[in-house]
C-alpha cells in the first residue's frame, strides 16, 4: 500500500469518521473499517473549495485502470446507503472504494481485495462535485 498523503475534504472527513464510529457499533472491529481509519489518520484534510480538481472525493466518478489486465472501470463514490452496483456507485466501505479515496489523476496504487491485490491506476476525474460547486452533496 502507498504510503503518501490523500486529500480529502474537511466534510468528507467528518462524514466518513461518523460513519466508522456508527459501523465499528454495529460490527466491531473489520479489516475494512480499520483500513478506512489508518487512510483517514494519513489525509492532508483541506477546505471543499481548494480540494485539486483532479482529486477522488466522495460522490465523485472516476475512471480507474487495473495495470494487470488493463481493464478501465468506472465508478461513482458514495457513502454504504447510496451504493448499487448496477449504477457503479461504490460504496466507500468496498476495498476499492477506500482505496480511491483522495487520489489525484495518475496516481498508481495496490490494494488488497478478497481476490488478492489489485494494481490501479486513477485514470481520469470525471466528475468532482467541489470542481463543479457541489459542496453539499
Amino acid at each position: 500500500m502507498d504510503t503518501r498523503p490523500i486529500y480529502i475534504t474537511e466534510s468528507d472527513l467528518e462524514r466518513l469518521k461518523a460513519l466508522v464510529k456508527t459501523q465499528r457499533a454495529k460490527q466491531g472491529a473489520s479489516e475494512y473499517l480499520t483500513r478506512l481509519e489508518a487512510e483517514l489518520e494519513k489525509a492532508a484534510v483541506v477546505p471543499a473549495q481548494d480540494i485539486p480538481p483532479d482529486t477522488a472525493t466522495m460522490h465523485s466518478t472516476v475512471e480507474l485502470t487495473d495495470l494487470d489486465s488493463g481493464e478501465v472501470e468506472v465508478h461513482t463514490l458514495v457513502f454504504p446507503e447510496e451504493a448499487d452496483l448496477t449504477a457503479n456507485k461504490l460504496s466507500i466501505l468496498a476495498p476499492i472504494g477506500t482505496a480511491v479515496l483522495g487520489y489525484r489523476t495518475g496516481d498508481e496504487f495496490e490494494w488488497k481485495v478478497p481476490a488478492g491485490v489489485r494494481r490501479l491506476r486513477l485514470s481520469k476525474v470525471i466528475y468532482q462535485p467541489e470542481a463543479a460547486g457541489d459542496y453539499h452533496l
